[in-house]
């Protein structure tokens, strides 16, 4: 297993491992698996670092895009599969595998179990693992394990092959921060103390399917500039389930233009058959509503002006989380990276934080709290529709 921060060259390491492994006849049936489908495509075989720019001339080998396959000279088969699907992965045999970015698959347990139980061909089958880490299970897991050999590679060990854009940026983004230690220096992060979410309580209620849902809603927590220094847009997704459980249903977080974010947001309202949009209009006013209707004039929207400090609002949060009636369906890593990590008071509350307070609140603590264990709406937060 590969820990490495951002730029460090785990995918070139990766590939070339790969590579090695095929070219001396040791793995003859090996599974290319990826957060995505996507990923796998994009990055472990076609990208910069992969498998079929890297290659040696003459040993390239010929890729079927429809058939998700790789075939080597020598005869030796490499497949792709995406951990979104940890079914695919349960029939196919194979001895050796490269699994690209564990601690971000979103169905990390299931699809590594599936692959696992598919290593049983020849006499050593053998996985290599290449991540950026974070502290999930699986990462946790595997590093308890006598037979997973650990290296770690920083940011800063692969500076010469970055580009000096690139590499200051990252540096700006994440030096002298917690969360640097993560992806620069590639160390496992546990719960920031003071946290209000705890990543083992996350692990517990996580489920892989959500139950018949009565309502699903957009939350967008939008950034005030659209600068490669700005902050994220936060889009969080969540519904309310017939168990009257929230659950956390998508993140779709990311830097962009405000037409770019407010398309994100509209696309993911219609995928996963949304109710609504909220929006938190303290800095925006208008302009989000504006935004938004450019995209699509007939969309369900309510702003939300914030009353009170972002702790207050997140504290009752935190407290659903508590009591187990919210569930992560699959894993979202970079929002719980921000849940774990921010402590209240310390810095700035998150933009993906703050969008699963909002979506979270409309779904959950909207017109009254459901019991009276959680701090009601009205004292929370001020919302007015539009």
């Amino acid at each position: 297993m590969l820990l490495a921060g951002r730029g460090a060259g785990k995918t070139r390491a990766g590939g070339e491992h790969v590579r090695c492994r095929v070219e001396a006849g040791q793995w003859g049936r090996v599974a290319l698996v990826a957060p995505t489908a996507a990923d796998s495509r994009d990055v472990m075989v076609e990208g910069e670092s992969g498998l079929l720019p890297k290659a040696a001339p003459w040993f390239r080998p010929v890729y079927e895009p429809s058939k998700r396959r790789l075939t080597w000279p020598n005869g030796a088969i490499g497949t792709t599969y995406s951990a979104d699907e940890p079914d695919r992965l349960r029939g196919p045999q194979h001895d050796g595998a490269w699994a690209d970015e564990l601690a971000v698959w979103r169905y990390a347990d299931e699809a590594w179990a599936m692959l696992m139980l598919g290593l049983r061909l020849g006499r050593d089958p053998r996985c290599v693992v290449t991540t950026t880490p974070r502290p999930v299970r699986v990462i946790r897991d595997l590093l308890k394990q006598p037979t997973t050999v650990v290296t770690t590679a920083s940011t800063y060990d692969n500076r010469a092959n970055l580009a000096p854009a690139f590499f200051g940026q990252i540096i700006r983004r994440y030096e002298n921060t917690r969360l640097g230690q993560q992806e620069l220096y590639a160390k496992l992060l546990e719960d920031a103390p003071g946290a209000l979410w705890k990543r083992d309580l996350l692990e517990e209620t996580r489920v892989m399917k959500a139950p018949d849902l009565v309502r699903v809603v957009v939350a967008i927590d939008p950034a005030v500039t659209a600068t490669e220094e700005s902050d994220e847009t936060g889009i969080v997704v969540a519904g309310l389930g017939v168990d009257g459980h929230g659950y956390v249903l998508d993140d779709r977080s990311l830097r962009a233009s405000p037409d770019g974010w407010a398309r994100e947001a509209i696309a993911a309202y219609h995928t996963l058959r949304a109710d609504r949009i909220v929006a938190e209009v303290n800095n925006g006013g208008d302009m989000v509503e504006n935004t938004l209707r450019v995209v699509d004039r007939n969309i369900p929207y309510r702003a939300i002006h914030a009353s009170r400090g972002k702790q207050a609002r997140a504290e009752p949060i935190s407290a659903l989380y508590e009591q187990k009636r919210v569930h992560h369906v699959g894993t979202f890593a970079d929002l719980e990276d921000q849940l774990c990590q921010w402590v209240p008071g310390a810095e700035k509350s998150p933009d993906r934080l703050d969008a699963l307070v909002w979506v979270l609140t409309e779904l959950m603590l909207g017109e009254e709290a459901q019991s009276e264990d959680v701090v009601s709406l009205a004292e929370r937060v001020e919302i007015s529709p539009v």
